[in-house]
């Protein structure tokens, strides 16, 4: 894990250097730059740079790496380092440990094919020693690449900040003040994405989805789909076993690691799958964050985290969130966010990246369960019939402050959503194209890497996509239960977890913090220039004076945070509107 920056096609160490130390945050153990000449003194084709977090090879592990006439600077982790090297013969060619070198070993083979046999989270930029250039990202998109073109080449890197301030388009805004986060005006790699880079010019791909790790993948798709031939069909018994023996294996490859790992636990079905095949797998007691907030009559997940804790026998640690780490947190997360989500669970999720620190460096999360086991109260209702309260599985969108109300927003969303074979199916693939990528997984890359902490998410595990997707129908969604099969797997592995009890939404009560102000807010962000770039004042104004409108207040309060931050060029103290 680490922070990722580079020149192509142009030399100059001075320049990626101010890039690299600018998402130094990522990788706090040291940075190294380097320019790529060839062989016989030709021109450079490359200079990159490299934040690094050791989590891997800590001593061989520093990059740019360079093995078998190539070069690659990667950002994230390939888990399947090790089947790669037994199943390719390359243990008598690694110089190191690291789980890059086998790609550079595979690519020499085969070329851009190496690239299916991956299975991880991954940016890389890698330079051929056959005179051609990659770029490519992972096909959930967990690990972000951003990237600049202009008269000198093109420039890459994990974060927006590396490259220069780059304004949001007026598309993109009004997005994300109506969605709460954006699907447009993004100048970065998709997941699933490759890009050759060769001669000046920029070819663009997808990356073929591999449903079997070293296996041949299917069409080139930039969001995982099941496999034909592979539906996963059989007993109620037959798929739990193997959903368990699925789930354990990604929870062990997503454990690789010397440094030290834990989780964060909830109080919801998909931590607690991850908890239990942790504590399964581990001889000690895995070492588990929860946050609650200090809030009248806010949701508190911390009773039932701590039963699972305590069934599993985890070392269980718990933060609070209160209406003064509200105000403190929000300009932390804002600045963390250069490319904006305006979920509110980026308020928590900062909080816990602050309480692991230094005791953690790897934390596993339960990211994708819901999309990949249909785990959303929006899918059931798709299912439903119209005169019985059903609707498509799209935003709801809620935003008088915009001219058309959002309805191009939401127009646009559609046009990423995609179609296949089933209405169920449909809507989990739109959320893995847009809201999984561009909310859930930047809010958790942006936010822990802000504290040098990697994030695992070993829902979103190509085995784990191809068994989950090819479910029939009733085994994801059964009367009111989304989830169906990974709940009665949990019934049996963990009770503790209550997975038949009814939960509670996870909501963050912004609402409640921000209504002791809201007439002062009101009155600032009513004229706050931001804003005016996009808004009806008249109607920012009305939601902050109206108390029945408190719950569009939030998104409001945290684009302008965001604004004067990353567009007005403020502090983070400064930026803060709390009076």
């Amino acid at each position: 894990m680490c922070g990722i920056a580079g020149l192509l096609g142009v030399a100059d160490e001075g320049v990626v250097r101010a890039m690299t130390e600018r998402i130094a945050h990522r990788g706090p153990d040291g940075v190294r730059v380097e320019t790529l000449i060839p062989p016989g003194g030709a021109a450079a084709t490359a200079t990159l740079g490299h934040a690094r977090l050791s989590i891997i090879d800590l001593e061989c592990g520093w990059q740019p790496l360079h093995a078998a006439g190539s070069t690659v600077i990667g950002n994230g982790e390939i888990y399947n380092y090790r089947e790669l090297i037994a199943e390719h013969g390359l243990e008598g060619a690694l110089a190191t440990g690291s789980d890059f070198e086998p790609l550079l070993h595979l690519y020499a083979r085969e070329g851009e094919r190496a690239f299916a046999r991956l299975r991880g989270m991954y940016a890389f930029c890698l330079v051929g020693g056959d005179g051609r250039t990659w770029l490519v990202r992972d096909p959930f998109g967990i690990k972000p690449l951003h990237l600049r073109e202009d008269a000198r080449g093109l420039a890459f890197a994990s974060e927006p900040r590396a490259l220069g301030t780059e304004r949001l388009t007026q598309e993109a805004a009004e997005e994300l003040l109506a969605l709460n986060y954006r699907v447009s005006g993004r100048n970065a790699l998709a997941p699933g994405e490759v890009r050759e880079v060769s001669g000046g010019s920029v070819e663009g791909g997808e990356i073929a989805y591999s449903a079997r790790a070293g296996g041949s993948g299917g069409p080139p798709l930039s969001t995982p789909r099941p496999p034909r031939g592979r539906a996963s069909a059989g007993s109620e018994a037959d798929l739990l076993a193997r959903l368990d023996a699925v789930l354990e294996d990604s929870v062990a490859v997503h454990q690789r690691s010397d440094v030290p790992y834990g989780l964060f636990l909830s109080g919801g079905v998909d931590s607690a799958v991850v908890a239990t095949l942790m504590a399964r797998l581990n001889s000690r007691p895995v070492t588990a964050f929860t946050c609650g907030f200090e809030a009248p009559g806010a949701p508190d997940e911390r009773a039932a985290a701590e039963r699972v804790a305590r069934a599993l026998d985890l070392d269980w640690r718990e933060t609070t969130f209160a209406e003064a780490d509200f105000w403190r947190v929000l300009p932390e997360a804002a600045w963390a966010l250069d490319d904006p989500t305006c979920d509110y669970a980026v308020l928590p999720t900062w909080k816990l990246g602050e309480a692991a620190r230094g005791v953690l460096t790897v934390v596993l999360t339960g990211e994708g369960g819901d999309e990949l086991f249909a785990g959303y109260g929006r899918y059931r209702r798709a299912l439903r019939p119209r005169w019985l309260g059903g609707r498509p599985a799209e935003p709801q969108v809620d935003a008088p402050w915009l001219p058309d109300g959002g309805r191009g927003a939401l127009a646009r969303w559609r046009s990423k959503a995609g179609r296949s074979a089933s209405t169920l199916l449909d809507a989990q693939q739109a959320d893995l194209a847009t809201w999984l990528p561009h909310d859930l997984l930047l809010k958790l890359d942006r936010c822990l890497m802000a504290h040098g902490l990697e994030g695992r998410t070993p829902f979103l595990d190509s085995e784990v996509a191809a068994f989950a997707l090819a479910l029939p129908d009733r085994f994801k969604v059964r009367g009111r239960w989304g989830k169906w099969l990974l709940r009665r797997w949990l019934e049996r592995a963990c009770p503790a977890a209550a997975p038949w009890a009814r939960k509670q939404g996870f909501t963050v009560p912004v609402e409640a913090w921000i209504a002791p102000r809201a007439r002062e807010l009101g009155g600032r962000l009513g004229r706050h220039e931001g804003l005016a770039e996009v808004c009806d004042m008249a109607a920012v104004r009305a939601a902050f004076a109206d108390d029945r409108a408190s719950a569009r207040r939030w998104p409001l309060l945290f684009y302008a945070t965001w604004w004067n931050i990353h567009v007005a060029g403020m502090t983070r103290a400064e930026a803060a509107l709390q009076g």
